[in-house]
């Protein structure tokens, strides 16, 4: 169904309440994953940016595989809204910094002309924790991943890895002008995770057919780290609906966002950038504690919250932290497990910041989705949990409600025979939910199942695969779940959390 199909079309030229804040004179950066959140972050920070300094630092933007978005920017001058959202009411804006988009899936080789292209002096990406084709049990490049084997064998690349080195290497064949590749998702040392994997791809390719592309590496590319963040739930009808009447105008694809945001980048950008600073960035060499502050006290909560929730069937991350047993577990994760494990950057107060994070979960104007926040959670919790547990079991502690997030995740994604997770749990996408299924399936209790998971798959690392007492905890959680009630699970794992005396034990004794 049409929405507000009596409204024309958003356009520069259609009437609207709210106009475009720039128009970019040309593109100088690309963009790979063209999404809801860097349409609601970015480009947001980007518009501010050409507001302050002007300069030809337009967006090209590249979709995955959807035409969706791509579709509905070319009908609408590339022109979309962001609706911030909170209980005081919506208040829109139009970036406006787009200049052109398209679907890598169905344009290959458009990719590898724009990173070759001179204009383009900077290629950010979001493509999620799942877009790098990296091996978790190897730790480096998926050589096994079918795309990045096709990839080497060359012909138009198809991964994103594949794509940026492919890229790459025609820019030094040509004039090889400076560029950047500034990752904007959630990984550690993004930066150097992404320039880590583009070599190896280079250094697979036979013979000496990467030497120049190398060469051009060391010499003109640079790859910076950053931190991104701003809770951008899903796109609904109803948010179309409101939008247009808002706007005056149709808007096809708004995006909803909270009015928190914060991005924190390193400042090495080797063909100049533009004045993000504008919109509120940070620019800092603690990117990477920014990183671990964002990673695991906002994630690595909100994952516990998500899962929580949608075991006790509510549908919103605002409805979950309303339930006292929710709040009280994610406040003890948050202060007595991960804060132990974070360096806070300097001048971020932490106390602050904390009570900022509940005030952005509560927001219930926003409604973001417990289904939609622990999507993934095979790839997010590697992100998110292992370190912190590991440095509270080398303390001698045990970390029950960074266990009990496993535990949670487990239940949603991987349900024992009998248990019913409800139905925000099976609407949770995972490109592990077969693999966990099938262990589900075959296994007598929580405790197999945890240590099928942890320790046979590897699902959350090498490390973490050998704590057994850990493991044992996790998987008497998961019993509990099933049997007594996520409410009991909540009940002992913050009673124990908060005691010290059962430290590395659990009733069970260790493994």
């Amino acid at each position: 169904m049409t929405i507000n199909a009596d409204l024309r079309m958003l356009s520069r030229t259609t009437p609207a309440t709210t106009a475009p804040l720039v128009n970019p004179a040309g593109a100088g950066i690309l963009h790979l994953g063209l999404g809801s959140f860097h349409r609601a972050h970015q480009a947001m920070y980007t518009a501010a940016a050409l507001q302050k300094e002007g300069g030809s630092w337009g967006i090209v933007g590249v979709a995955s595989r959807s035409r969706t978005v791509v579709d509905a920017l070319r009908a609408q001058d590339f022109l979309y809204s962001v609706a911030t959202i909170s209980p005081a009411g919506t208040t829109l804006a139009i970036p406006g910094v787009h200049s052109d988009a398209f679907v890598a899936a169905d344009q290959p080789e458009r990719v590898v002309a724009h990173i070759a292209d001179p204009a383009i002096r900077i290629v950010t990406l979001t493509v999620t924790e799942n877009g790098y084709s990296y091996s978790a049990s190897t730790e480096h490049l998926d050589l096994d991943d079918p795309l990045v084997r096709a990839d080497l064998a060359g012909g138009a690349p198809r991964s994103t890895i594949g794509q940026l080195a492919r890229g790459l290497q025609a820019r030094a064949a040509g004039a090889g002008e400076p560029l950047s590749v500034l990752s904007c998702d959630n990984l550690a040392a993004n930066g150097k995770h992404t320039e880590k994997l583009v070599r190896e791809f280079l250094q697979a390719l036979p013979g000496g057919e990467a030497s120049d592309a190398l060469a051009f590496l060391d010499r003109a590319v640079t790859f910076p780290s950053s931190m991104v963040d701003r809770i951008v739930p899903a796109t609904t009808p109803q948010l179309r609906n409101e939008v247009g009447t808002l706007l005056g105008a149709r808007d096809e694809i708004p995006v909803p966002g909270e009015p928190f945001s914060m991005w924190a980048i390193e400042d090495r950008f080797a063909g100049g950038r533009p004045a993000w600073e504008a919109g509120g960035a940070v620019f800092t060499d603690e990117v990477g504690r920014y990183e671990q502050m964002k990673v695991r006290l906002l994630n690595g909560t909100h994952s516990l919250i998500a899962y929580l929730g949608a075991l006790r069937g509510v549908a919103t991350i605002p409805e979950a932290i309303g339930l006292g047993g929710i709040e009280d577990a994610a406040r003890s994760v948050m202060r007595r497990e991960y804060e132990p494990s974070v360096e806070v950057p300097t001048g971020v107060d932490i106390r602050e910041y904390e009570g900022q994070l509940f005030a952005r979960w509560g927001n219930s104007a926003l409604g973001h989705r417990t289904s939609q926040v622990g999507s993934d959670g095979s790839v997010k919790l590697r992100q998110r949990i292992p370190e912190p547990a590991l440095q509270a079991l080398g303390r001698g502690e045990m970390p029950h409600l960074i266990a009990l997030t496993v535990a949670g995740y487990l239940s949603c994604l991987a349900p024992l025979p009998g248990f019913d997770p409800g139905i925000e749990a099976a609407a949770m996408t995972d490109s592990a939910r077969e693999r966990l299924a099938a262990f589900s399936a075959t296994v007598r209790d929580g405790g197999e199942l945890a240590l099928r998971v942890i320790t046979d798959l590897q699902l959350f690392g090498t490390a973490l695969a050998h704590q057994d007492a850990f493991i044992a905890r996790v998987g008497e959680l998961v019993d509990m779940i099933r049997t007594r009630g996520v409410d009991a699970a909540i009940t002992d794992a913050v009673s124990a959390s908060s005691g010290t005396s059962s430290a590395l034990t659990t009733k069970g004794g260790r493994r």
